[in-house]
């Protein structure tokens, strides 16, 4: 998926879960040679192609199509699983399948997980009984710096997802026109309990800019978003401070 994943993992029993991360990386390697769009002979690439069907695919290949579908139906279009025209289910499968690992390593009886992939995080249960799991959100006007940090107190489980020009440039798509969105904004960061849905949202509201994207963001359930534009203005969903500290 052209990027790194790590996992912090936190109680069960030892054999277990060690079988368990030993697992969810070979998942995590599997995913990228069926959904990677850089590998010519990846099941996507070649669905692409039209070389398969999509009930030729391994059953992971519908399911994400389904949830981008989803995600294409809810933000109205601003997100879409094509890349200039192209199947690519990128945008997604990031999220989703760092979600799925997590939720593979809770069910081996890890009772604190967190897999961040390339800076967007799944968080399940807390790393101690006292303490929650925090991610810091990187500020993409001062490289180094934070912007936020936010706690996953309280919740079972949370996800942190970032999108932005501060790292790979101009690479989120207006799926209207086909080409790099014409936005004011430098970064959002989407906070919600699952990391599939938290990507998808981060990619459709940057790509809306910030006037639609907060309004946007602030109708969805359960769902909070920090917003900064390429002025240094700062705007959040009216639930975000709830989620800071």
């Amino acid at each position: 998926m052209g990027t790194v994943f790590s996992l912090d993992v936190r109680g069960g029993a030892p054999a277990a879960v060690r079988a368990a991360v030993d697992e969810a990386v070979a998942w995590l390697h599997r995913v990228d040679e069926v959904f990677s769009t850089y590998r010519e002979d990846s099941q996507v690439s070649r669905l692409a192609r039209g070389e398969l069907t999509v009930g030729e695919c391994d059953p992971e290949v519908a399911e994400v199509l389904e949830l981008a579908a989803e995600a294409e139906r809810v933000s109205g279009g601003w997100f879409s699983p094509r890349y200039r025209g192209r199947l690519d289910p990128t945008g997604i499968v990031k999220g989703w399948a760092a979600e799925r690992a997590a939720l593979r390593l809770a069910a081996a009886g890890a009772t604190g997980v967190s897999v961040n992939g390339g800076g967007d995080v799944q968080l399940l249960g807390a790393p101690e009984a006292d303490r929650p799991w925090r991610v810091g959100v990187s500020d993409p006007l001062r490289p180094g710096g934070l912007a936020a940090v936010v706690s996953a107190a309280g919740a079972a489980e949370l996800a942190v997802a970032t999108s932005g020009t501060a790292e790979r440039g101009d690479h989120i798509v207006d799926p209207r026109t086909g080409r790099s969105a014409v936005t004011d904004l430098v970064a959002v960061t989407v906070v919600a309990p699952r990391l599939t849905w938290a990507d998808c949202w981060a990619t459709a509201a940057f790509a809306m800019g910030s006037r639609d994207g907060l309004r946007w963001l602030e109708s969805l359930p359960d769902v909070e978003g920090l917003l900064i534009t390429a002025g240094d203005e700062v705007r959040c969903t009216g639930g975000l401070a709830a989620r800071l500290g």
